[in-house]
């Protein structure tokens, strides 16, 4: 009898599986200027974030990671080459981490500067 092991579910916290984007390439939200998410991803009155201040970016990468349920959140509000960039300096829950390091090994390569 053959046993399979079951696949792994990272979860972004208790109950809430992680979402992946299948590719890199398919994130093509905003690099400049200011950029608001929705009230789901960011519940705070303010919801916009000014690209061009570093921490602000990280802030928001963090959230969209951490709260994303739809792929089509991801593709919104992150960029591909950008996240490949600043993925060293991003706060993640372990989970969040692990997902999507497993589905982008490109990114587990990444070394902060």
């Amino acid at each position: 009898m053959s046993v399979s092991a079951a696949p792994v579910t990272h979860l972004a916290r208790p109950h809430r599986p992680v979402v992946v984007a299948g590719t890199l390439g398919e994130l093509c939200g905003p690099t400049a200027g200011f950029a608001e998410l929705p009230l789901r991803l960011w519940w705070q009155p303010q919801r916009a974030f000014d690209l061009s201040q570093h921490t602000m970016l990280l802030w928001m990468y963090e959230n969209v990671l951490r709260e994303a349920i739809r792929v089509d959140e991801l593709r919104n509000h992150l960029d591909g080459a950008t996240l490949v960039r600043v993925w060293p300096e991003l706060n993640l829950p372990r989970g969040v981490r692990a997902a999507w390091e497993a589905r982008h090994p490109r990114l587990r390569r990444r070394t902060a500067a």
